[in-house]
């Protein structure tokens, strides 16, 4: 039985961009729930609603709108983590990890993450809430979240679209968050996908600088850069462990090679992307036409496409370009982005890039119903505001990303704070190698190698939507808050060895 409260705190109201719909500031619908988790029933509460942001002046200017899911067999939480979720975009909605990683519900789609019919949600089976309690944020313009009367508050979008405007507002936003929910004994952790990941690395050090609230662990799930510079040579070089993957999957590499599984050939690549290709790549212009054409037929090797094609584009083969090129004379398909597992049709098999990303259109295809449906049916929700799964953000000021630095600087600050990165090897947005040279480059001093892991698994960008890896990604998260949970009455301090 399920048993709904709602709670409206204030009488505002939050009136939606070009519609004259009003949303509740601050509100909240509670319902409870159970879910089997590895074959345990966990019971717990669902609190969803929406939760102001205030100007210098103590006016609302903004609400966020939130999902808070809580075990209700727990009453104290001082040991109870608590995991704050973010997605990316900038402009997308919390709705991708809410409703296909770590959240007790999950869409209904197939075990590769294909659309299937009817749409729905399911029991999340391998969901973390058996160890952590999660909270969902939708940043302004995202979900139901929005700018509150803009003009009449004479709000400045600048405050809120932008790499450090962002990481201040919502920041103030945990703030209120955790003392509201009186959770500020219990381990805490930051987890972000994408542009999420920018987002949580920045927070990292501003919840702790400006909130002094310590974090015990971040996650970052399919990286962007966060501010670690790569141009040249080192961004050229490191795509072709990505091609391979891609290849692979799409069986393009000579037979030797396809014959061997991903994990014999990415280390292969990856050795040759650094070793070899890297400083060749260094000579621009100057490579010698003999040592350019023996690395365009490596190339060519390793990624499936013809060394003529590298080398009429210097050995710099632009990835919007693989995209097109990759499956040319295989039915004329084009590859996804953000995973290129899955396949698109153009117009025409001639051009340079795709005509549309092709699994950006199969995720909208399953998600868009499911959690406009979740959320009114299941979580009793109701509202006529558009749920954005992207909002109008832009244009987003991305001067000042020093995220990666920041992020540095919290762990050094902070013994109890680890990293775990999470990458898909298929996408090729954020690639996995990208991914693993940020984690390289993020501790220049090598002191806090033992506190960065990274796991990679055979799928894209969203490596959960597969069902295999959804299991995998899920249990790898919750051994790294396992073990990241100091033992009672371990300090917090730094060892000589």
């Amino acid at each position: 039985m399920r048993i709904i409260t709602l709670i409206s705190l204030f009488t505002l109201s939050l009136t939606a961009f070009s519609q004259q719909v009003k949303l509740p500031i601050d509100t909240m619908v509670v319902s409870n729930h159970s879910v089997n988790i590895s074959g345990k029933n966990i019971n717990y509460t669902a609190q969803t609603g929406t939760q102001p942001v205030w100007n210098e002046k103590g006016i609302p200017v903004a609400s966020l709108f939130y999902t808070y899911y809580k075990r209700s067999d727990i009453k104290n939480t001082e040991n109870r983590p608590l995991v704050i979720s973010f997605n990316g975009g900038p402009g997308s909605a919390s709705v991708w990890m809410h409703l296909a990683y770590t959240g007790p519900r999950i869409l209904k789609i197939d075990d590769e993450g294909f659309p299937v019919q009817p749409y729905g949600v399911k029991e999340n089976p391998y969901s973390i809430l058996d160890v952590a309690d999660i909270v969902y944020v939708n940043p302004v313009n995202t979900g139901y979240s929005r700018l509150i009367d803009p003009e009449e508050n004479k709000t400045d979008k600048k405050d809120f679209f932008g790499v450090q405007a962002d990481i201040k507002y919502l920041a103030e936003w945990v703030n209120t968050f955790v003392t509201r929910k009186n959770r500020w004994l219990s381990p805490k952790y930051l987890i972000g996908e994408s542009y999420g990941t920018t987002r949580v690395s920045g927070l990292a050090l501003e919840l702790q600088n400006s909130h002094w609230m310590y974090l015990n662990g971040v996650i970052l799930v399919s990286p962007t850069e966060i501010g670690i510079e790569r141009d040249g040579p080192v961004e050229i070089a490191n795509r072709l462990p990505y091609f391979a993957a891609a290849a692979w999957y799409h069986k393009k590499l000579p037979t030797a090679l396809q014959n061997k599984d991903l994990d014999e050939v990415l280390p292969e690549v990856e050795n040759y992307a650094i070793n070899t290709l890297l400083p060749v790549l260094v000579k621009g212009g100057f490579i010698e036409e003999t040592k350019k054409k023996e690395i365009a037929a490596k190339m060519s090797g390793y990624s499936g496409i013809s060394e003529k094609v590298i080398s009429q584009n210097n050995l710099a083969v632009p990835f919007r370009y693989f995209w097109k090129e990759l499956m040319r004379e295989d039915g004329g398909f084009t590859v996804g982005r953000l995973d290129s597992r899955y396949l698109g049709i153009d117009s025409k098999i001639a051009g340079d890039s795709p005509d549309y990303n092709a699994e950006l259109t199969s995720w909208l295809h399953s998600f868009t119903p499911a959690i406009n449906y979740y959320l009114q049916q299941e979580l009793k929700f109701e509202t006529d505001i558009k749920y954005n799964m992207f909002g109008p953000v832009h244009p987003w000021d991305r001067s000042g990303d020093n995220s990666g630095e920041d992020l540095r600087q919290a762990m050094a600050q902070n013994p109890n704070l680890d990293v775990l990165i999470q990458s898909g090897y298929f996408d090729g947005a954020t690639t996995y190698f990208n991914a693993k040279y940020s984690m390289w480059q993020l501790d220049p001093s090598g002191k806090m190698q033992d506190r960065l892991s990274f796991k990679a698994y055979r799928s894209g960008h969203m490596m959960y939507l597969r069902s295999e890896d959804l299991k995998n990604a899920n249990n790898d998260i919750r051994d790294f808050i396992m073990k990241s949970l100091p033992k009672e009455g371990e300090p917090a301090k730094y060892l000589v060895k």
